[in-house]
């Protein structure tokens, strides 16, 4: 049975099944809510075990005990530390993705969030903080798992879902009762569930004349004056949401100098590569000109197998940042001549 069926559709259907006109009266309420937010009928869990095409009994098992279904493990962090990851199996992650291409894919979001949006990126989340004579960072802590599971059962609720129905979606999106950091819905629901925490932002830096997005986790506040105070109100904010701010990450910048925004430089009228990568990727495209790809891979020891696709990605990134960037340009083009020619 397919989720996206018309009132009259569902009418029909009841009444060739016999179903009495009392509990047609009240599933037809029911149908219509769902149908007025755009998200599949979920009767019950049998009919959503059909939806998603598992049997009962795989279901309860994936809704009774996600945690089985996933696996936990660290990766390094880039400035020191271990992030932790859960990745679900195929039959979780099958689940998941149900729900995010099913629920959550078209729902509107905040304007403030750049980060796991079509059409948004740290590109377009950087752009709103060029030239700005003051700057403040923030940091999130251990963001997707502060999201609680009833947060989300809330959220589906809201769109018109049983309690029933938004615990089995719920419990499916969580781990150990939490956002999961690894599955396939965790950045959209984190996106749709703080949409009020960035609306409590946004009128805050109206009232002050700021600039404010978030990508993910980061927060950033821009403008001609920042108060000390500020930080603050906005670590009460964070606070009253249930969430913390990562003290160790906050920077307010008031004096003139590099302004790095989601990896980009926003010091100038347009968005620049930071230094330091146009200096990394420069030496790394000299030393393959000067030595050969083969003779530098070998001699730098690098191990990773796919070092010049990654290369060749960050020069195409510099590109997409800075178009009329000459040595971007002639290095990405080199790059891609030298790849076809490995690959013959």
């Amino acid at each position: 049975m397919s989720g996206r069926k018309t009132t009259q559709w569902w009418l029909s259907y009841f009444e060739n099944r016999g179903i009495s006109e009392s509990v047609i009266a009240e599933y037809i309420p029911y149908i219509r809510k769902l149908q007025k937010n755009r998200v599949p009928v979920i009767f019950e869990f049998e009919h959503l075990s059909r939806l998603l095409g598992l049997r009962g009994d795989v279901l309860a098992k994936i809704v009774n005990s996600p945690e089985s279904f996933s696996r936990k493990f660290s990766i390094p962090k880039r400035r020191g530390g271990k992030r932790e990851i859960i990745s679900p199996y195929p039959s979780l992650l099958h689940c998941q993705k149900w729900i995010y291409r099913h629920i959550l894919q078209d729902r509107p979001v905040s304007a403030s969030a750049h980060g796991f949006t079509k059409g948004r990126s740290i590109v377009t989340n950087a752009a709103n903080h060029l030239s700005q004579k003051v700057l403040l960072k923030m940091d999130l802590e251990n963001f997707f798992p502060s999201i609680p599971i009833n947060w989300v059962v809330n959220y589906f609720s809201s769109l018109g879902y049983s309690n029933n129905v938004a615990f089995y979606l719920s419990a499916m999106c969580c781990y150990e009762k939490k956002l999961s950091q690894g599955s396939a819905t965790s950045p959209c629901l984190s996106n749709l569930l703080l949409a009020g925490l960035d609306e409590r932002f946004l009128r805050l830096s109206k009232k002050y004349g700021l600039t404010y997005s978030r990508y993910a986790d980061d927060l950033t506040f821009s403008g001609a004056y920042i108060p000390v105070k500020y930080v603050g109100i906005v670590s009460s904010i964070v606070d009253s949401y249930g969430l913390t701010v990562n003290g160790e990450k906050t920077r307010l910048h008031t004096k003139p100098g590099q302004r790095i925004v989601t990896g980009l430089s926003v010091a100038g009228e347009a968005l620049r590569l930071p230094r330091a990568t146009k200096r990394k990727l420069r030496q790394e495209v000299h030393f393959i000109r000067k030595f050969g790809f083969l003779s530098h891979v070998s001699k730098t020891k690098i191990g990773n197998a796919y070092y010049l696709e990654s290369l060749i990605g960050k020069l195409g990134f510099w590109l997409q940042v800075e178009p009329t960037n000459e040595f971007a340009n002639e290095s990405f083009v080199q790059m891609r001549i030298l790849q076809k020619s490995l690959e013959r």
